[in-house]
């Protein structure tokens, strides 16, 4: 390839992979695989490195081999050699801390704050957003170039890690030219890094194949990353970036918080999808109400909202005080990790026979709910954490689940920890404890362990099962020391006497109990798939398999193949549904709940309005009003089916912002393309 045609070559593959990291790290709707995209690296890279030292070229071509046009290559993501040590960086403005709320009322003397102040009882409007759990960094650009990135530091100066944020391909290195909305001439812009749950979880598995100490939490491992004296080990790390504020700017105005967030998300920068506008503060209340539900189901950590007053007017009225804005406030959640001591290490047997190593610890509060177990999982992470009874840990709650161990506090350890060994025998029955070549878990092989069968008639009556009310550990406990039951099917054919005979258990006690029993005998298809307790089919999967068979006996009878033709039911789920029904003892059970009286409800999906009964949707780009899940949900909830990709058997392409390919692929086809507001009335539709 002659000089002019590399050239050419190095300033197409730049667009290229930009477009590409465009549609990547921002829009979630990529068009080619890893494996292409690597290969459009590599092929800059050693472009570029054939004009690394030819200082003719660079001078003739500034526009593709200058300082500015290199500095805003894509190559420069992958790591620069090591720094002795980080410059510090003066901020234009400072970046201010913000003050506190823990409660509502918290959030309501905010807004009697701001009223004061301004001396006016006229609602004002905000701008709400999560909070997330990251490291505050400031962008600097300069005629659209990235010119440098700092930490926060001390809010007057910070760190100067441009080599380390250059690696991280959601931060632009080059500010999108956007019609109506030009690149100011300066500007800084504001953001957290962060690393993803998903990704953190990748990341210390490696760290631990690799024999170093796994990182405690999210925010650690984002702050470790970005304080590499080399940038390569950065380069490696999974980080990424939303940006949510402005510092010192030159060269463009904007009216409102929520102006200044449309256009960062135009010039090419992450915003946060959750991000809305709020009419006045009990909205914004509604936001941090409906933030704390929606917390453990997003794919980063936040540890709370903040509230910002909108139009920019007012907030340079209401200026700041000490080192906080009077606009603006974190409101924080109660913390999910918590410091505690391990005072025993216990095991627990599974329905499924596994040992899970439990923490028995001095209770603590975490999330807002005392706890006092956290599970270990199993002996290798016992091993990898080197976790000991007596030990100093951190423990980390996610959701409604048992608690887990974050990291043991070694500094603590006084010489009296003792450590942990798997017993030989089960502490449920005695029987042998094996561990099966190829898994982490060490398994009962007793038949006719009690803690077994009790975990199995537990997870048949439980709330997504049979729902089976008054049916508590205590009296299941009772029913298999008496010999009462052995499984599942010997509930229906209990008789009062046998209820009578349990401990605390009277006459209407009894008749409660015989009453809520014959009032499972009709369950939706779906909760009866769950209550069976097949491995791997949890609630979701027992509902996709209640929609795809019109009755249990043709769940029961369902070949591979047909299995396989249904979307998200796998070989592996597949597999474990054939050797379920394949079990002579299954299906003895399964016949003798039928004759007892159980009749699955074939379910119905149809809600008040069936016009979406079949239709297929795509979604594209990102909606304001509501999430991709939650327009799944609505779309399910009629009958209606959600897919990945654009094909001829589309009914539907709803139209976010910024929209992907798929909205192009749409209208070659001819599909019917619809924007939020059409897509909210015809779901609001009757027939």
């Amino acid at each position: 390839m002659d000089r002019e045609s590399s050239l050419q070559r190095i300033n197409e593959l730049r667009k290229i992979i930009e477009y590409h990291n465009r549609r990547y790290y921002q829009l979630d709707d990529p068009e080619i695989s890893d494996a292409e995209y690597d290969r459009l690296m590599q092929e800059l890279v050693e472009l570029e490195n054939e004009f690394k030292n030819d200082k003719i070229s660079q001078e003739k071509f500034p526009d593709i081999l200058g300082p500015a046009a290199s500095l805003s290559s894509p190559t420069q993501r992958v790591g620069a050699p090591p720094l002795e040590k980080f410059e510090s960086i003066t901020h234009q403005t400072p970046m201010l801390s913000l003050s506190n709320a823990f409660t509502e009322d918290d959030i309501l003397d905010f807004d009697e704050r701001i009223k004061r102040f301004l001396k006016s009882e006229d609602t004002v409007s905000f701008v709400v957003e999560p909070k997330l759990d990251g490291i505050a960094v400031n962008l600097l650009y300069e005629k659209g170039c990235f010119i440098s990135g700092s930490t926060r530091g001390d809010g007057f100066q910070g760190e100067d890690i441009t080599q380390n944020l250059k690696t991280i391909s959601s931060i632009p290195l080059r500010i999108n030219h956007t019609k109506g909305i030009h690149p100011p001439d300066r500007i800084e812009i504001r953001g957290e890094v962060y690393i993803g749950k998903e990704e953190f979880k990748r990341l210390n598995r490696r760290r631990i194949d690799e024999g170093d100490q796994p990182f405690a939490n999210p925010r650690n491992a984002a702050a470790g990353s970005l304080r590499q004296l080399d940038s390569r080990v950065t380069a490696k790390r999974p980080l990424d970036i939303f940006c949510y504020a402005m510092g010192a700017v030159d060269g463009i105005s904007f009216k409102s918080h929520w102006e200044f967030l449309q256009a960062l998300s135009r010039w090419g920068f992450k915003v946060n999808p959750h991000v809305r506008q709020a009419k006045n503060i009990p909205e914004c209340i509604d936001y941090f109400n409906t933030m704390t539900e929606e917390r453990e189901r997003l794919p980063y950590e936040i540890d709370g909202i903040v509230i910002k007053v909108d139009p920019i007017a007012l907030q340079n009225r209401l200026g700041s005080v000490a080192r906080s804005p009077r606009w603006a406030i974190a409101c924080k959640f109660p913390a999910i990790q918590a410091t505690t001591t391990i005072e025993n290490i216990t095991i627990q047997v599974g329905r499924t026979g596994t040992l899970t190593p439990v923490a028995k610890m001095k209770p603590v509060h975490v999330g807002g709910v005392m706890v006092s177990s956290a599970t270990l999982h199993n002996l290798d992470e016992i091993e990898k954490k080197d976790v000991r009874a007596g030990d100093t840990v951190i423990i980390q709650r996610a959701g409604d689940v048992i608690p887990e161990v974050v990291k043991v506090v070694t500094s603590k350890r006084s010489g009296n920890e003792t450590p942990f060994k798997m017993p030989d025998r089960c502490p449920e029955c005695g029987s042998e404890i094996v561990r099966l070549e190829g898994e982490s878990a060490h398994r009962c092989i007793g038949l006719d362990c009690p803690a077994q069968i009790k975990g199995n008639i537990k997870h048949f009556a439980s709330r997504g099962g049979m729902d089976i009310e008054g049916l508590g550990e205590k009296i299941v406990s009772q029913m298999l020391k008496k010999r009462l039951i052995k499984d599942p099917a010997d509930l229906y054919y209990l008789k009062k006497d046998d209820i009578m005979g349990l401990e605390r258990m009277a006459e209407k006690s009894a008749d409660n109990l015989l009453a809520a029993l014959e009032a499972s005998k009709n369950p939706p298809l779906e909760k009866f798939i769950f209550a069976l307790g097949i491995r791997h089919v949890g609630e979701h999967v027992a509902k996709i398999l209640a929609k795809n068979f019109s009755s249990l006996e043709d769940v029961m009878s369902a070949t591979e193949e047909s299995l396989l033709l249904i979307n998200e039911i796998g070989p592996e789920v597949t597999s474990s549904i054939i050797k379920f029904f394949s079990q002579s003892s299954n299906v003895t059970i399964v016949d003798r709940l039928l004759k007892a009286g159980i009749a699955p409800l074939k379910a119905s999906y149809e809600g008040p309005s069936t016009h979406l009964m079949g239709k297929t949707f795509v979604l594209t780009g990102t909606l304001d009003s509501l999430t991709r899940d939650e327009a799944r949900t609505v779309i399910e909830s009629l009958g209606g089916k959600v897919t990945s990709s654009v094909s001829k058997n589309t009914d539907f392409v709803v139209e976010g912002r910024e929209p992907g390919s798929k909205l192009t692929k749409a209208q070659s086809l001819g599909i019917s393309i619809l924007n939020e507001d059409e897509f909210q009335r015809l779901v609001e539709e009757k027939e």
